[in-house]
């Protein structure tokens, strides 16, 4: 990469230009995120997957930008219009809308009013006037009067024509339009008429008349505005005030007060009308939709990378259940590795209402396969099947979990499901999903399109290309982070391993199979394909449990095993002896052991391993119930606490599966009694809650819920996606001064 995109880089990110060329240098030699991050903290002076990710967003920015650069190069020359400074100029040039307005005077053209003119042999005249001398527009204008062109006013609006073109592809005027768009710009909203009473209209109420400051407006404002477009019942603007606009540019280009200038100042109006206002908006347009589409995702990013690093399990024996009515419950039977063992229907609820004999089939099932654990899902009649799971008495104890489903049904209709469970159908498959997340929900959920999973906010309107990428790039780091037992992940697992392709994941499945597992890391060395890079790049994340050398169960990587082995040799240890005495290790200084080619994070990273190889870093996982007696919406009154799990996270609250078949909703302004920003501040997805019910409208299956704690004043705020519907919310009581500090934060943030 150039020096001049590596230092803007560095200077973007306020990282050193070490570390940027050290990331790219890593980056181009087919190093992944996880390992750079994980393994190569010296170079990069301990930074983390985010920052390495961002660095790596800005080298593909970059690498992309000079692909349009030959492009256009290319073309200006062709035209026969490059000169040594206008190539120089796009050279040095670092950012694509720069880029894209120096192209554009010299961009191959459409027919135009301008090019027409032109063509008329009008240009010269337009010269004349755009200089805004003492010339007479009438009496030059005559001077152009032929075949083509009939009189004079025809002659002065040709003029006008190729003068708005210039001022319209002009850096200067763009630029000065872009400044008022960037402070002033409202993004606005109108329903149309043709469309306001269809029953499906209904749904974007709130935006048939609406307007905003863009600066002001939140993403999944701008991405729900845009989905009543796209279906045809929205039309959606972006602007200026258009006398602002005016003028600002007159200011800047008029530079005299007489006729010539008089046709300028027309120009100028007409310029902006027709040609620069639609060219920004649409650029706003686009650049909203971006600043949206990535905030969106990372919301869903965040979501996700939550749901796959939930609490597992273990290696339990469990029941699944897939709760429901008319067609019964689906249980399996699933054994410590998660094999499926046995699979029933039972017909506990209306209308068969089998009480007794799903009660006696589960006993049977527990006692026969030695069950450890239920596991429900949380969709139709889990309610009811988590009372028919606790109301048994099964003599030993047996916890019960709910698992959330979402995308269950996904995996069970997919290639991977029939792949795995040729012989059963889908409904055999959606439980054994179930319970297989209740195991281990990472291992599980990579095998569903994440998508599907549904923790994402406007997930299917936002750029396809870049969610997945992003996804992807959550689904691999999670994956590393947590570390794979290389002799009993899927193939589907292992192929997010740092370093390993879909051909090299499944290529270890079939070497496991024949061989009979592996004994040892060094042996992955023998599975073919997999060559020295990628030896190098999931080494370190794969576990082998019970191995001869502990190292191989553990995050260190095999090029650090000789400093364990010399850490031992020095406490007068083995290895194995090293990891169990914990005394034995406080000897150790890491200092004695940091070289040219080990550093000192390294080393400290090292440490911290002996203390705990291999340890899951995932929480514990925590049995929840549901409150007695609630299990309608109806069973809700306002002042009630009930407890409740994080199912989503938006940008304006999060959601709470309370048990009522209906998830509440708790604005951001009730999820503290402190000031938040963002929700994750407050919550994660999964996390169990006690949360306060403030309102329920049956009609519109809304529940307006609060954490907040009792106490403190009262403050009226509105709730998200209703207007003018407020609600009361107790706050912590401030002085007045540190209110009045925050008031313009506030207003922004509980605006509605």
């Amino acid at each position: 990469m150039e020096l001049k995109y590596a230092q803007h880089i560095a200077a973007t990110l306020n990282f050193s230009l070490k570390q940027i060329n050290s990331i790219t240098e890593l980056h181009n030699e087919g190093s992944t995120i996880p390992f750079i991050a994980r393994y190569r903290k010296e170079a990069t002076g301990n930074m983390d997957e985010v920052g390495i990710g961002q660095v790596i967003d800005q080298i593909k920015y970059f690498n992309e930008l000079e692909k349009r650069k030959e492009t256009v190069i290319k073309t200006i020359e062709e035209a026969g219009k490059l000169t040594p400074e206008l190539k120089k100029r796009i050279e040095d040039c670092v950012n694509a809308t720069e880029l894209e307005d120096i192209y554009l005077p010299y961009k191959p053209k459409r027919k135009t009013k301008a090019t027409v003119a032109i063509e008329k042999g009008l240009e010269p005249l337009a010269k004349l006037l755009f200089e805004q001398g003492s010339a007479n527009p009438d009496e030059e204008a005559a001077a152009y009067i032929n075949e083509q062109v009939k009189d004079k006013e025809e002659a002065l609006q040709g003029a006008r024509d190729i003068m708005a073109e210039w001022i319209a592809e002009s850096e200067q005027a763009r630029n000065l339009v872009r400044k008022i768009f960037t402070e002033d710009a409202t993004v606005a909203s109108r329903v149309l008429s043709t469309k306001k009473d269809e029953e499906e209209s209904q749904k974007y109420r709130d935006y048939f008349e609406f307007k905003e400051p863009l600066s002001q407006s939140p993403s999944h404002r701008i991405l729900a505005i845009r989905r009543g477009e796209k279906e045809g019942f929205l039309i959606m603007t972006i602007n200026i005030d258009k006398e602002t606009a005016h003028a600002e540019l007159k200011r800047v280009l008029l530079k005299a007060s007489n006729p010539a200038a008089k046709q300028v100042e027309m120009a100028i109006e007409d310029s902006y009308n027709r040609l620069l206002q639609p060219s920004i908006e649409t650029e706003f347009r686009m650049a909203s939709k971006l600043k949206a589409d990535e905030e969106a995702i990372r919301v869903f990013a965040e979501n996700l990378r939550q749901l796959l690093l939930a609490s597992p399990l273990g290696q339990k024996r469990i029941m699944a259940i897939d709760p429901g009515f008319r067609t019964g419950c689906k249980v399996v039977c699933l054994d410590e590795q998660g094999t499926f063992l046995k699979y029933n229907t039972i017909f506990p609820h209306a209308p068969q209402n089998d009480w007794n004999g799903a009660t006696q089939t589960i006993k049977e099932l527990v006692a026969r396969y030695d069950i450890e654990a239920i596991g429900y899902g949380n969709g139709t009649a889990s309610k009811e099947t988590e009372q028919l799971a606790r109301g048994i008495d099964f003599g030993k104890p047996v916890s019960v979990f709910m698992v959330n489903e979402s995308g269950a049904s996904i995996y069970s209709a997919s290639e991977v499901a029939r792949e795995e469970f040729p012989d059963e159908d889908v409904t055999v498959r959606g439980a054994i999903s179930i319970g297989r997340r209740l195991l281990d929900p990472l291992s599980e959920l990579v095998k569903i399109d994440a998508k599907s999973i549904g923790v994402g906010q406007y997930q299917h309107d936002v750029n396809q290309n870049r969610l997945k990428e992003a996804l992807d790039q959550v689904v691999e780091s999670c994956v590393n982070f947590v570390g794979v037992d290389v002799n009993t992940a899927s193939k589907h697992l292992l192929t997010y391993v740092s370093g390993l392709s879909a051909t090299v994941a499944k290529n270890i499945v079939e070497y496991r199979m024949k061989n009979g597992g592996f004994k040892t890391r060094e042996e992955l060395r023998k599975v073919s394909m997999l060559g020295p890079k990628a030896f190098e790049q999931c080494a370190g994340f794969l576990r082998i449990p019970n191995a001869q050398n502990p190292l191989d169960n553990s995050a260190v990587h095999p090029e650090s095993y000789h400093v364990v082995e010399a850490m031992a040799t020095k406490a007068g240890a083995s290895v194995p002896e090293l990891i169990k005495n914990p005394d034995t290790r406080k000897q150790i200084k890491a200092r004695d052991f940091v070289s040219e080619t080990i550093g000192q994070f390294t080393i400290e990273d090292i440490l911290k391993e002996l203390e705990k190889p291999g340890r899951d870093p995932r929480s514990p996982i925590e049995e929840f119930r549901f409150a007695e007696g609630v299990s309608t919406m109806a069973d809700l009154k306002p002042g009630m606490k009930v407890p409740g799990i994080i199912t989503n996270i938006t940008n304006f609250g999060a959601f709470v599966d309370v048990g009522v078949k209906q998830d509440g909703l708790v604005h951001i302004s009730h999820l503290a009694n402190r000031y938040i920003s963002d929700p994750n501040e407050a919550v994660k997805l999964g996390q169990k809650v006690m949360a306060t019910v403030l309102e329920v409208d049956v009609a519109r299956k809304r529940i307006a819920l609060s954490l907040k704690e009792a106490g403190g004043e009262v403050r009226s705020t509105k709730f998200e996606g209703r207007k003018g519907d407020t609600r009361s919310a107790p706050v912590k009581k401030e002085p007045m001064n540190a209110f009045q500090a925050k008031l313009m934060e506030l207003k922004k943030n509980f605006k509605e």
